[in-house]
This record gives structure tokens, C-alpha cells and sequence, in this order.
């Protein structure tokens, strides 16, 4: 059975800082690129990031471009987003998720996904 587990949300304030974490068991690590969306009240998935299996490529999405950074360590299966200079706009649930390929599409329509972790962040 394969289980994406995310956490450390909660609540964060605007300009602070929260990190994420997502710890992947049932599938080869190795084969899949992990990634996050998020999805707030009466709005779409948004695509956040995605890091690749081998780690070389990395996608973020515009809005968080500069204030998140994914790793990973391979040794634990678990990749993590750090949240800097957090916004109100990043209120949301964010999933983690995982596909073959990282890329933005990918992204919100993964091959799967874990339970998502409420983030909200507040002035």
C-alpha cells in the first residue's frame, strides 16, 4: 500500500516560517518525484513544488518561487518544504504527492497523494 504521510503544518505567521514534511513508504522512492499542492477554501489545486527522484530537477510555482525550497533524504523517504516568508495567500491545504514526473501538471493530477496538512498562516 502506498502512503504519502505530510506533516508539520499548523499555524504560521505572515512572514515567518513552517516546514513541511512527507514521508513515503510502498512505492520505490527512487522512482518517483515528490511534490506538494495545495488547495484552499472554494479554490483549485495549485501546483507548489515538486522535486525529481535523482533530485536534479525542481519545479516551484511562481507564487512561491524564492520563499519555498523542497529537499529530500533519500535515506528516510522523506522530502520536506520549507516555508519562508510566509504570505496570507499561502493559507491553504497542501498534499503531497507523487508521480514519475515532476512537473507542473504532474503536480495536481499525481499518480498519488497523501492526506493533506492544513497550513494557515495569520497577520
Amino acid at each position: 500500500e502506498v502512503q504519502l504521510q505530510a506533516s508539520g503544518g499548523g499555524l504560521g505567521q505572515a512572514g515567518g516560517s513552517l516546514r513541511l514534511s512527507c514521508t513515503v513508504s510502498g512505492l520505490s522512492f527512487e522512482d518517483y518525484a515528490i511534490g506538494w499542492f495545495r488547495q484552499a477554501p472554494g479554490k483549485g489545486r495549485e501546483g507548489v513544488s515538486c522535486i525529481s527522484a535523482e533530485a536534479d530537477v525542481t519545479y516551484y510555482a511562481d507564487s512561491v518561487k524564492g520563499r519555498f525550497t523542497m529537499s529530500s533524504d533519500n535515506a528516510k523517504n522523506t522530502v520536506y518544504l520549507q516555508m519562508n516568508s510566509l504570505k496570507l495567500e499561502d493559507t491553504a491545504v497542501y498534499y503531497c504527492t507523487a508521480d514519475p514526473f515532476c512537473s507542473p501538471s504532474a503536480t495536481i493530477d499525481p499518480d498519488y497523494m497523501g492526506r493533506g496538512t492544513q497550513v494557515t498562516v495569520s497577520s
